[in-house]
């Protein structure tokens, strides 16, 4: 294969890359890898191009890339948020020479695969139907949390990146008063990442637990969802219905501040794997709970998106569909 396009998605724990033909948005070819076994990113790439040429007839560097990176992309240099990796732009491009290189945040390539999706790729949370030409919102929990928007142009949307996931967690009630209150001592400032997040779960096990003087046995988010999915610990259980009270404030919040009608989506790695739980939990009445805006966010509708690899599949529409000339 004489031409072909790279997408990537580098999160906090996993960075994972597609291979396309020029203009589709299927890889004919992908791998993954754990971004705490890799000392630097531009190894990864090398890497990446060495397995690429061993296993297909895609030889060379790409004709065209899109890395959806989960950090700022506004400035010179990429330091990851919750991963110790750090690029410029200028370093990527000569890891790929003569390669068109695209770099957008990871939560802007999940927005850029939501027009896309079909139904089969969400559940629904309540709600109406969404109103066409109406804002959209998109956040997701993996390592840390992130949040972007879509914004109605002429028949197209307009990708809003964000770092909404940085903003201060706001407590409903004592309970998450309280667990605010220990998480400071531990934080000093907390933002929403610190609980809704995969760290984020663990987080509010251990201030569940100190709160209630029992010892905590979970030592990562995998555990705590395990053990809550099969009924197996009380304070598990606690720490998912928790996190999904939180989840639903933070989506209404995010849905009063965009007008976003077009309804909101529920992306990334946390979430999806327990949707029965979070279909079944206090999300949709803490979405709602608004005070006199309760009815303004009845009727808009949340979905959770249970599409695999969303990321790339938004990076390569990115790449195919939505990098062209606004005529």
């Amino acid at each position: 294969m004489k031409s072909w396009w790279l997408v990537a998605d580098i999160g906090g724990t996993n960075a994972r890359f597609w291979a396309l033909a020029p203009g589709t948005d299927q890889p004919f070819w992908a791998c993954q890898y754990l971004v705490e076994d890799c000392p630097d990113f531009l190894t990864v790439i090398t890497h990446t191009l060495a397995e690429l040429a061993d296993s297909t007839k895609a030889v060379g560097p790409p004709e065209r890339a899109c890395f959806a990176v989960a950090c700022p992309t506004d400035i010179e240099r990429m330091v990851f948020t919750n991963s110790h990796w750090n690029f410029s732009a200028a370093e990527l491009e000569s890891a790929l020479p003569g390669c068109s290189v695209e770099i957008i945040n990871d939560f802007a390539a999940v927005a850029h695969a939501i027009p896309a999706l079909n139904p089969a790729d969400t559940l629904q949370l309540g709600g109406g139907s969404e109103l066409q030409n109406k804002a959209k919102v998109v956040l997701g929990a993996g390592t840390g949390l992130g949040v972007a928007a879509l914004i109605p142009d002429s028949g197209r949307y307009l990708i809003l990146e964000s770092e909404g996931g940085h903003a201060d967690y706001a407590p409903i009630g004592d309970l998450q008063i309280e667990v605010k209150r220990i998480l400071r001592s531990q934080f000093n400032r907390v933002c929403i990442e610190r609980v809704l997040s995969g760290p984020g779960l663990v987080n509010v096990c251990r201030a569940l637990g100190s709160i209630q003087q029992r010892t905590v046995k979970f030592t990562t988010p995998a555990e705590i969802v395990a053990a809550a999915i099969a009924d197996q610990d009380e304070l598990a259980l606690e720490t998912l219905d928790f996190f999904c009270n939180v989840a639903g404030a933070v989506a209404g919040n995010l849905a009063l501040t965009f007008a976003a009608k077009g309804g909101v989506y529920i992306a990334g790695g946390v979430l999806p794997r327990f949707s029965a739980v979070l279909s079944n939990s206090g999300f949709r009445s803490a979405f709602e709970d608004k005070g006199r805006f309760r009815g303004y966010l009845s009727d808009i509708p949340c979905y959770l998106v249970t599409k695999t690899d969303i990321g790339l599949f938004g990076a390569s529409r990115y790449l195919t569909v939505d990098n062209k000339p606004h005529v």
